[in-house]
């Protein structure tokens, strides 16, 4: 589900926060779609983003709105959900070139990513559960669109050489455990020459004394510095709460020890990334003999 992608954005959103204090967000990035951590299809009170982007389309203006479980609220402009190529963040327009064969986009939303790889000739099956999401990216042309989660959406020994979670869709992952289970399902599901293309930032880097303390807080209940737990709110609609992990390089690179995935390369812009994770093919026949 394209749930909100722009939770920081490079429109620097304003932050409201439970104390009623105002702060600037200093980290530029995106917020995940979380296609397969919600687990079902969105109900119609529950398809925010479907809302927003519908609004969004009909020219409409439409404010995003990200609350976190501490009180605090995000929003911003979502027009990022449909920005042609050249508008996209650069680290993703230089991953582009690690793309090959089959692709399978995970909270496919719009079809902002799987449009522009279907005009360049690659197969794409866009996933996502947001009802209206998939509608409209069926509309604007995304040729296998798909509506359910990775479980439910893929058939019978279908696999795919690239996998993506742009759109900071590495806070699919979730978490520790969670992420772990994750890749290895990944594993699963790809090629011998399979490759992940994670979007996401270094949440440490230049944090604000807010974001600090979050971390903080984290960390003393067990969990990732990086996971905010959220949820993505548009006039009536709101979604369910779920977690998305925010991660440095370096957790990156230990989350995905024994998974399957090995972290070759990171393609950076200062903060924000996209991780390039390639199959270790031996370890993934392992994972498959044993599921």
């Amino acid at each position: 589900m394209s749930v909100a992608q722009a939770l920081w954005n490079s429109l620097q959103n304003e932050v409201q926060c439970s104390d009623v204090a105002l702060a600037r967000v200093e980290q530029a990035g995106g917020l995940s779609t979380l296609v397969c951590l919600l687990r079902t299809i969105l109900g119609p009170a529950e398809d925010a983003f479907g809302q927003l982007l519908t609004d969004l389309l009909a020219g409409r203006r439409v404010v995003e709105v990200v609350e976190r479980d501490d009180g605090c609220v995000f929003t911003g402009e979502p027009d990022w959900y449909l920005a042609t190529f050249r508008s996209w963040w650069s680290q993703e327009r230089r991953a582009m070139r690690f793309v090959r064969g089959r692709v399978l986009d995970l909270g496919c939303g719009a079809g902002r990513v799987g449009l522009h790889l279907q005009s360049r000739g690659h197969e794409v099956v866009g996933i996502d559960v947001s009802p209206l999401a998939v509608e409209i990216a069926r509309q604007r042309g995304l040729a296998d669109a798909r509506l359910g989660t990775l479980d439910s959406s893929l058939r019978a020994g279908e696999h795919f050489d690239t996998i993506l979670l742009l759109g900071n869709n590495l806070g699919l992952l979730a978490g520790e455990r969670q992420g772990r289970h994750f890749l290895r399902k990944l594993a699963r599901t790809a090629t011998d020459r399979g490759r992940i293309l994670a979007g996401s930032y270094d949440p440490y880097d230049g944090a604000s004394e807010l974001a600090s303390g979050y971390h903080a807080r984290n960390r003393a209940r067990g969990r990732m510095g990086g996971v905010e737990r959220l949820r993505v709110r548009y006039r009536q609609y709101a979604t369910p709460w779920y977690d998305v992990l925010f991660a440095s390089r370096e957790e990156v690179a230990r989350l995905v020890e024994g998974t399957g995935w090995v972290a070759s390369r990171f393609v950076d812009d200062g903060a924000g990334y996209v991780a390039v994770l390639d199959l270790d093919a031996k370890l993934r026949r392992r994972l498959v003999e044993s599921s």
